[in-house]
């Protein structure tokens, strides 16, 4: 009798302790990259109907490790993964630069419904200023920028780029994205790291026309983050004029800068850093308000040498300016480590504890998706079983929107739940249905309690049978993840 005893108290602990470390709200994403066919569609010219049944799989293995968002690259080097009528399709999808899929599909609307039928947010990435992968060789027609705008590109190293000093050109770059914005259902826009490119040895950025031009005096350093700082505000203002709920994120290089260099900077030695390196002034782009959500790479471990995992999180975070901070960990480091610290399950697990446990409303985002089918099945089980057990809603935005849904009313018939909620503006709803044992008070923070998140304003419970005398709230979601107070409470 003891040991049973003993046994009942020490799971009833465990379940707890899951619970406590499982908050209800927590972004938990992952990045799929279309650029050279890194995670979808495997390769490019596929038919369209074994794309989009790579999509789902991913879809679907993203769910069960318990993501609620997909950052999807929909356009990689000036060209895109849905219907344009200014950039090319891009020959990574189809496999010919300006060639449209064929049978015929828009991927973009596939996927934004795909991802939404499961509950999980779409992020569309962009990479803003990207225009070939290898300067050598343009295979785009006639009317890819590159041709039109031959002005505007700057060859770097191997690679080509619209040059951010040129004022017409960061319009051009907020018109195509804004295009984006009015006609598919995207949760957010997501750009990268990649304003202007990382430093190559010895060589330099070929601005020189556009700063006397439009230099104004400052100097060229200033000047370039002028430009990206210019670009970012009339995007955000952008998107938020055509659908104010628009989130608008950026994953920054990890390293703002070193605190050698600035003493509001990261004790580190990046080598590169963001504000002096790729010239974007994230930090104020954070204090304006001007993003939404700041999303830094850290793909380094716990001490590493230069830029230590357990230095750069806790900054960021200091460092939010009431916007939410995320964090992109490095998966992809795991799929070839033999040894060290990414050959085990270890330093992943120890990073997401960190923070779960230091940063409460912050979640993560894995670089990247096709990583899971390329690392040991610990990491998956790890997610599946125990991380990541319960479900988390993203969190709100408030300053995008703070009125949550009115409650929906709940009616029981037989083992079928079905509600009403008021909702004049027509608004997109999802709903949160919670099941709470006999005698167990209602507490919305309880998300080991929540048997479905749905789109649907019904759900028949099919093992009513096991939980005898439990009692059923369900709530509502807007867009933006704000939750209404329960609905009245039934019993099945």
């Amino acid at each position: 009798m003891f040991r049973a005893i003993f046994a009942l108290f020490f799971c009833l602990l465990i379940n707890n302790a899951v619970h406590a470390q499982s908050p209800k709200r927590e972004f938990r994403g992952a990045w799929i990259a279309t650029v050279a066919n890194i995670d979808w569609p495997s390769k490019p010219g596929l038919p369209a109907v074994e794309q989009q049944q790579e999509f789902i799989r991913q879809l679907d293995m993203l769910q069960s490790v318990g993501c609620n968002a997909v950052i999807v690259q929909v356009r990689p080097v000036c060209d895109a993964f849905y219907a344009s009528g200014k950039e090319p399709w891009s020959h990574y999808l189809t496999g010919r630069q300006g060639e449209a899929p064929f049978p015929y599909y828009d991927p973009l609307v596939f996927m934004v419904e795909e991802t939404h039928k499961r509950n999980m947010e779409f992020h569309a990435w962009f990479n803003p200023f990207r225009a070939l992968m290898n300067s050598t060789k343009n295979n785009n027609p006639n009317s890819h920028v590159t041709h039109t705008h031959k002005d505007w590109i700057i060859n770097y190293g191997t690679k080509s780029y619209i040059d951010p000093g040129v004022p017409e050109a960061r319009d051009y770059v907020i018109g195509v994205i804004a295009d984006v914005v009015k006609r598919y259902d995207v949760d957010a826009v997501h750009l990268d790291d990649y304003f202007y490119p990382y430093r190559e040895p010895g060589k330099e950025f070929g601005d020189g026309r556009s700063y006397a031009r439009y230099g104004n005096g400052m100097t060229k350093d200033d000047w370039r983050r002028d430009n990206v700082s210019r670009f970012i505000s009339l995007l955000n203002t952008t998107i938020k004029d055509i659908k104010p709920y628009m989130k608008l994120g950026i994953s920054p290089f990890g390293v703002w800068r070193n605190k050698s260099k600035d003493p509001e900077g990261s004790d580190t030695r990046g080598g590169q850093t963001t504000y002096d390196d790729l010239y974007a002034d994230v930090l104020l782009w954070m204090q304006k308000g001007w993003v939404d959500y700041m999303m830094p790479q850290l793909y380094w471990e716990h001490k590493h040498k230069a830029a230590p995992f357990d230095v750069l999180q806790p900054w960021w975070y200091d460092h939010c300016y009431q916007r939410h901070v995320y964090y992109g960990l490095g998966l992809y480091r795991m799929t070839t480590a033999k040894s060290g610290p990414w050959a085990t399950t270890g330093e992943l697990m120890w990073q997401l504890r960190d923070i779960r446990g230091k940063c409460p409303n912050s979640g993560y985002s894995f670089y990247s998706a096709s990583c899971f089918n390329k690392v040991k099945p610990a990491v998956k089980d790890s997610l599946q079983n125990s991380f990541n057990r319960y479900p988390a809603l993203v969190p709100p935005m408030t300053w995008l929107d703070d009125k949550a849904p009115a409650a929906p009313v709940l009616k029981a018939a037989g083992n079928k739940l079905e509600w009403q909620t008021a909702n004049p503006t027509k608004e997109p709803l999802r709903y949160v249905l919670y099941r709470f044992n006999a005698g167990e008070k209602v507490d919305l923070e309880r998300n080991d309690r929540i048997i479905s998140i749905q789109q649907e304003t019904s759900f028949k419970d099919t093992e009513a049978g096991a939980h005898k005398q439990a009692t059923y709230v369900v709530t509502a979601l807007d867009r933006v993840w704000n939750e209404s107070a329960a609905s009245n409470t039934v019993k099945l």
